[in-house]
Formats: structure tokens, sequence, C-alpha cells
């Protein structure tokens, strides 16, 4: 069993046009590639609510900040291939990079707002980058629904907003983070940990779970979180770029946890950056 690998928007658009006359859903899961079971999580989600659902592939060179970590990131086409194919997905997008930046292009998307602070702070021009192609893959692909994991819990709000500023018509879906059994969010980063730093890195999860359970019980903010990272950095964590609880609707900062929210973190593991964040749910 094989999964069809596209990679030019002509072939794309003609198979998505076949699929169209047969009255076929059709669902996109966006990726850069070194696919998990979170990612694979999000094409079993679109099985679900689609006929067809696409699986894109592009290493989007505009969302990096670095050109070592763009070099460092993981291509594993191939094995990416061989982990879609038992699920059914219908095609694997892999465009060729003329595909998505022809010569000349000049088009930038920024989403200001959502796209502020948090990582964004921390990674200029990313979710410029993120805009961008997403924006190009929606409308090169006219799908019906997108998947996005909540991991990136920032990166969900920013291509929602993207989409519904510019009156794209599909359906953002956010599915549930994917952890390893000791807690660990799933990335493709994870791998370039250490054998000695896979066993901290599970304590950002550990110390996010039990904070969040304290505001939810009416902790104060501000103590909350300064215990919380120092615990962070007790366990281990070089550096804590940001630990912060935001609104789960709009990712405004909140003093106090009084309606449904987010505690999100970026933190330093060695030279690997992990993000996680956790639901806060008030009991009152």
């Amino acid at each position: 069993m094989s999964i069809p690998i596209v990679r030019t928007l002509a072939e794309l658009r003609a198979t998505v046009a076949e699929w169209r006359r047969e009255g076929a859903r059709v669902a996109v899961v966006p990726t850069m590639g070194a696919l998990h079971e979170g990612h694979l999580s999000l094409v079993r989600a679109a099985l679900v609510q689609a006929d067809r659902v696409i699986v894109t592939l592009f290493v989007n060179p505009k969302q990096f900040n670095s050109a070592a970590d763009l070099a460092a990131y993981p291509r594993t086409e191939h094995e990416d291939a061989a982990k879609l194919a038992p699920l059914g997905a219908h095609m694997l997008y892999a465009p060729d990079a003329d595909q998505v930046y022809p010569e000349g292009f000049a088009t930038n998307i920024s989403v200001s707002g959502v796209s502020e602070g948090l990582c964004g702070a921390f990674r200029p021009g990313h979710f410029d980058g993120v805009a961008t192609v997403v924006a190009k893959l929606f409308l090169q692909i006219g799908a019906d629904l997108a998947f996005f994991g909540e991991k990136d819990f920032q990166q969900l709000h920013v291509v929602r907003r993207m989409a519904r500023d510019l009156d794209i018509p599909i359906g953002i879906v956010g599915c549930p983070t994917v952890r390893e059994q000791d807690g660990l969010a799933l990335s493709s980063r994870n791998v370039r940990l250490s054998q000695a730093q896979r066993a901290v890195a599970p304590r950002l999860a550990d110390i996010l779970f039990d904070a969040a359970a304290r505001l939810a019980a009416g902790a104060a903010v501000a103590a909350t979180l300064d215990a919380a990272q120092a615990a962070i950095l007790a366990a281990g964590y070089a550096e804590v770029e940001y630990l912060t609880l935001r609104a789960e609707d709009d990712l405004s900062p909140l003093d106090r946890a009084d309606r449904p929210a987010r505690l999100l973190a970026a933190a330093w593991l060695g030279e690997v950056r992990l993000i996680d964040n956790v639901p806060v749910r008030p009991e009152t």
C-alpha cells in the first residue's frame, strides 16, 4: 500500500477537481514532515469528517528564524509516506519550492494581535511565514476543512484569524495535543534531545499541569507562575522564554483564572526549544 505523492500545483488541482465532481468533501492536514503520532492523529480526525484527505509536506523557509534551525529540521519524506499509507490518506502534497514561492514572489501575510507576544516575541517573522504558507496551501487546495494540533496553540489562533480575515471558505479544526506516556508533548524536535535531556523533558508538562490545577482552584496567578518557572529551571531546563496565562478564546493576558484559559510555556533544554500548553478550567 502506498500514498500518491504530488509535487505540482497543476496535478494537485486536477486531482481535487475530479474529487469535487464526485461530490467529495476534502480536508487538509498541513505539516512540515517528520511525522509523529500527533500528526497521524490529525489525519485520523480528518478521515472521520471528510471523504478525501490531503497531507501537505513542505519545510517552509519563511517561518524559520535561523539558517541553522532550517538546516537541522528533519526531512523524512520516505518514512512519512510509509506512516501515512496505512491510515488511508488520499494524497501527500509535497510541492517543489517553486510551486509555493515562484520566482518573483513578493507577498507577505501578517496577522497582528494574536501573533504578538509568546512565540511571536522570540521568533520575529515566524508567524508571517506561517500565515503566508498556510494561506497559499488553503488557496491551492480549496479544502473544506483544515486540521491543526492544539500544541501550537498560538499558531492555531493565527491561522483561524487569517482565514477569517481573508474570507477563505475553510473550517479550521483544532485537535488535542498528543503526548508520550510520560506526558511529553509530541514534537518533531524531540528527536534532537539527548537521552539525558529526554528524561528531563516531561517535567515541563508535569509542572504545567500542576500549576493549571492550582490556578483552576483559585491560586494567585503571579505567585503560581513564579513557582512553576522556578520548578522548570530546577528540573534542568536552561531557560524559560515565557510562562503565561492567556484567555483561551483570544490569547489576551489574564491575571485571574476566571474564564477558560491556557497556561502556555516555551523553554530551552540544551539546544532544543520545547513549547507546551495546558487548559485551565476554573472550578467556579
